[in-house]
């Protein structure tokens, strides 16, 4: 059994390091040698758990995708929090940039690397659509929402949330670009969600000037 944590123990161990590396460096400039100074193992043991760099990238990508499912979730079991405001602020849990930085993300962004973006999404769809469905399906008995398919609405909102975030973190945006992209954000998904005009916009804002008022900010 020990010998089975060490293992687990030491795969953690380059992931903790690669991931400082890949957001500090970048993925092209950091080199397998690098990964191992900072862990201070030999070659042979970084590829007994990993084939390639591209391997490791892959195994940090899924580690932060499964943080994000655990975030949302506890987001979601706040049964005190209205239904709205659990919904809100779970989808804003998913922000993977947030998480990992823009240089891992620019990477996995990149074409020779879409399986590895399209099984991020996997992951985060098959862990978090059935949390996020139950909440609107709560919503919907409280009138909030209107759907006939709320795990699909939630499978959409999700993919259509991962796409904004993206475009948000790209640098070059003016400050009306961002504003008028994540107006249109919160209009697309009150349509999606069949809620009337303009509550998911005030929702958000009694949300984040609460969080600021209670901050002690003016």
């Amino acid at each position: 059994m020990r010998i089975v944590k060490e293992a687990e123990e030491r795969r953690e161990e380059i992931l903790d390091a690669a991931e400082k590396l890949f957001a500090a460096k970048g993925f092209d400039n950091t080199s397998t040698g690098d990964i191992l100074d900072a862990v201070g193992i030999a070659r042979g043991t970084l590829y007994y758990h990993f084939k390639s760099k591209e391997d490791i990238l892959d195994g940090v990508i899924q580690r932060v995708t499964e943080r994000l499912m655990q975030d949302a979730g506890r987001i979601v079991r706040k049964r005190e929090l209205p239904v709205l405001e659990r919904l809100i602020k779970a989808i804003m849990s998913l922000n993977v940039e947030s998480k990992i930085g823009y240089e891992i993300m620019e990477q996995v962004h990149r074409p020779q690397n879409a399986l590895m973006h399209q099984k991020m999404q996997t992951i985060l769809l098959a862990g978090i659509n059935p949390i996020l469905t139950e909440l609107v399906e709560e919503g919907i008995r409280q009138g909030i929402f209107h759907t006939q398919y709320p795990e699909s609405m939630v499978e959409m909102a999700i993919l259509y949330a991962n796409v904004a975030f993206d475009e948000l973190n790209m640098a070059g945006l003016s400050t009306e670009q961002r504003e008028r992209k994540i107006s249109g954000f919160i209009y697309n998904l009150e349509r999606l969600m069949g809620m009337e005009e303009g509550s998911l916009q005030e929702a958000i804002m009694a949300i984040f000037c609460g969080s600021r008022l209670g901050s002690g900010e003016n």
